[in-house]
C-alpha cells in the first residue's frame, strides 16, 4: 500500500465552507493528487482536551460550533462515516507512546474538520476519526502525538492537522483587508517555511520565542499546534512543501502544508 503523507490545512472562518476562495480550489488539486486514502485522523484546533482524546462514534455528527453566520452554514451537513476500530488503534498507538488518551463514543466533527474535509472529498465517503490537541501540553507533545501515529501513513489512512498558520482575530478590528495586511503575516510564515525547508524541528517547537511576531500571529498555541501534529506524523527527515492559498482578511494566512516522509517502522 502507498505510504500516504500528513497535511496541515488552515480552515479559516466557517465562511470557507461557501466561500471557498483560493484554499478550496488548492485542496480540490491537493485530493486529485493524493492517493484515495482509506480513512482520514483529523486533528483540529477546536477540539481540546487535557490529553488526548479520540472519537470513535460510527456516526460523527457535523458539529456547527459557531454563531452569527448565514443559514446556509448552519444547514450543512457532512455525513462521513467514523471508524470505531481505527479510533482503538489510534488510541492504542498513542497508549504505547507514553501519552494516556481517552476514547470518546460520541464526538462528532468541529468546523476544523468539517470545513476542510468537505473541500477535499465533498463526498464524505472516506471514514472520519477526529482527535483533540492538548494547548497546555505545547508544540513537544503535539508533535510527540504526531510521531506516534506515523505508522498509520503505511495503511493508508490520511493524518490531517486543522487550524491556521495565522491567528489573531482581535485585529479584525484593526481594520486590515487584502488591501491593506498586517505586517506581521509575511514575516512568520516565511519562518515558518524557512524552518521547516532546513528541517529545523527544535527551532519550530520554540516559534514562541524564536519566530518574528509569533505572539501577535497566535495570542494562544491551538492553531498552530496541529502543525506540529502533522510534522510529527511525517516521520523522521520529511519533506515539507508549502501551499500557498493566500491570506484573508489581510490576517489569516491560509498556508497549506504537505509533509512527504518515507514508510515508518511499526
Amino acid at each position: 500500500m502507498t505510504t500516504l503523507p500528513s497535511l496541515y490545512i488552515s480552515h479559516g472562518s466557517p465562511m470557507t465552507a461557501i466561500q471557498p476562495r483560493r484554499v478550496g480550489e488548492r485542496l480540490a488539486e491537493l485530493a486529485r493528487e493524493l492517493p484515495r486514502p482509506k480513512a482520514i485522523v483529523i486533528a483540529t484546533a477546536h477540539w481540546l482536551a487535557r490529553q488526548p482524546h479520540v472519537g470513535g462514534a460510527t456516526r460523527p455528527e457535523t458539529i456547527h460550533d459557531f454563531y452569527g453566520f448565514p443559514q446556509a452554514l448552519f444547514d450543512i451537513q457532512y455525513p462521513a462515516k467514523g471508524d470505531p476500530a481505527l479510533a482503538a488503534h489510534v488510541t492504542e498507538l498513542l497508549d504505547k507512546a507514553g501519552l494516556p488518551t481517552t476514547l470518546d463514543p460520541t464526538q462528532g466533527l468541529d468546523h476544523g474538520a468539517w470545513v476542510p474535509l468537505r473541500l477535499l472529498y465533498p463526498e464524505a465517503d472516506i471514514p472520519v476519526v477526529p482527535l483533540s490537541i492538548q494547548p497546555q501540553l505545547g508544540p513537544a507533545h503535539q508533535y510527540a502525538v504526531g510521531r506516534a501515529l506515523a505508522p498509520l501513513r503505511n495503511d493508508g489512512v490520511l493524518v490531517i492537522g486543522s487550524g491556521s498558520i495565522t491567528h489573531n482575530l482581535h485585529d479584525f478590528r484593526e481594520g486590515y483587508s487584502e488591501e491593506r495586511e498586517a505586517p506581521y503575516v509575511r514575516p512568520f510564515i516565511e519562518w515558518i517555511e524557512r524552518k521547516l525547508s532546513e528541517g529545523d524541528v527544535p527551532a519550530l517547537l520554540d516559534y514562541r520565542k524564536q519566530a518574528p511576531f509569533a505572539e501577535r500571529a497566535h495570542p494562544t498555541d491551538e492553531h498552530l499546534l496541529p502543525l506540529f501534529l502533522a510534522l510529527g506524523a511525517a516521520g523522521e527527515g520529511a519533506h515539507a512543501q508549502r501551499i500557498d492559498a493566500g491570506i484573508e482578511y489581510g490576517l489569516l494566512a491560509m498556508d497549506i502544508y504537505r509533509f512527504d516522509g518515507a514508510a515508518t517502522s511499526r
